[in-house]
């Protein structure tokens, strides 16, 4: 009998809180993409929604099979709902896409292309060349990534874009802290991996409110900079 590893060629990993009227529409674009091309498990990591959100998945999983619906009892942010998702994912290939709709899961299969062509390579990130955002988001956004990339060195112009394709096992060996999420490049680099940004398409968000802003984007951020400097000089 085949492994539950090998009989799924992707687990695409969706965080969400509060994010009802998304995720049908989002659920439906991943089996669009996917079908025929990836074998896939969509995994929906409801944070602690209080809008109806776990409804919605429990309708997604009716309508594909291939949905599953992991829950946290509580809110406990995007990085742990990353984390419980890759933990629960069965392919040794994980996807992660942000809740909000904004990333098209059309470009999977070339983030995927690109992580198993490429030896060495354990993290392939969008790069979203024109962001559908309003622009304070944007402008907060620009500068976060570009203290981050200044500071960390990792090469890469949009850190927060939340497409990403990574190999399970190596995720699962970085360290676990909160926003995490937003620091894969360096730490991925950290344990000597390669790292490979690919431009993205990005799209207007459709329904709800966005989570972040330059309070908790930016000003936040910095303390968890100084943290990842911290691990990438005191790695044995």
């Amino acid at each position: 009998m085949e492994s539950a590893s090998r009989t799924v060629d992707v687990s695409v990993v969706i965080p969400v809180y509060n994010e009802r009227g998304n995720v049908l529409p989002l659920a439906a674009e991943v089996q669009k993409a996917l079908t025929g091309r990836l074998r896939y498990e969509l995994l929906f990591v409801d944070d602690g929604s209080a809008d109806g959100t776990g409804d919605e998945i429990e309708d997604a999983g009716r309508i594909d099979p291939n949905v599953r619906h992991v829950r946290h009892e509580k809110n406990r942010g995007q990085s742990a709902g990353v984390r419980t998702g890759v933990a629960a994912a069965r392919a040794g290939i994980v996807a992660v896409l942000d809740g909000d709709g904004q990333n098209d899961p059309r470009d999977i299969p070339k983030l995927y292309g690109r992580l198993v062509s490429v030896p060495r390579l354990q993290l392939v990130i969008g790069e979203r060349r024109e962001r559908r955002d309003g622009w304070l988001r944007r402008m907060s956004s620009r500068v976060a990534n570009g203290v981050r990339s200044r500071m960390l060195g990792d090469g890469i112009n949009d850190t927060g874009c939340g497409i990403k394709v990574f190999y399970r096992d190596r995720f699962l060996g970085l360290p676990a802290f909160d926003h995490m999420h937003r620091f894969l490049p360096a730490l991925f680099q950290r344990e000597g991996g390669l790292v490979s940004a690919v431009p993205v398409n990005h799209r207007p968000r459709q329904h709800g409110r966005s989570k972040y802003g330059v309070g908790n984007r930016l000003w936040a951020g910095i303390a968890d900079i100084a943290g990842v400097l911290w691990l990438k000089k005191r790695r044995l």
